[in-house]
């Protein structure tokens, strides 16, 4: 059986994740008493779009998903994204490797 585009490139760690987020979006929009078509419709994107995004498909846009969230008003959260501050490898790695330039000796010369 063709493996899909998803379990060619993408690790199984990313996929498993994508596709939770389309089912916590999928939970949000059924909350709301949103059938497919009318968040397609409130989010201009078409129902397929829609399904895709809550298949957790990873060659769906970014954007795509961004509007939905939007729409759900669950676009806040993506603040938090790659928020440098969060970034505890990142901020670990600047420190240790942080350059230390020598002081420099005044010359009061004139």
């Amino acid at each position: 059986m063709a493996r899909s585009i998803q379990e060619n490139v993408y690790s199984e760690e990313l996929v498993a994740r994508v596709r939770a987020l389309g089912q916590r979006i999928r939970t949000a929009r059924i909350r709301r008493k949103f059938r497919q078509a009318d968040l397609a419709e409130k989010s201009r994107l078409s129902k397929s779009t829609i399904e895709k995004i809550e298949a957790g498909e990873l060659t769906t846009s970014l954007g795509a998903y961004a509007q939905v969230l939007w729409v759900l008003q669950l676009d806040r959260e993506l603040d938090l994204v790659a928020d440098p501050g969060l970034d505890r490898d990142g901020l670990a790695f600047s420190v240790e490797h942080k350059r230390v330039m020598p002081k420099r000796q005044v010359n009061n010369d004139f």
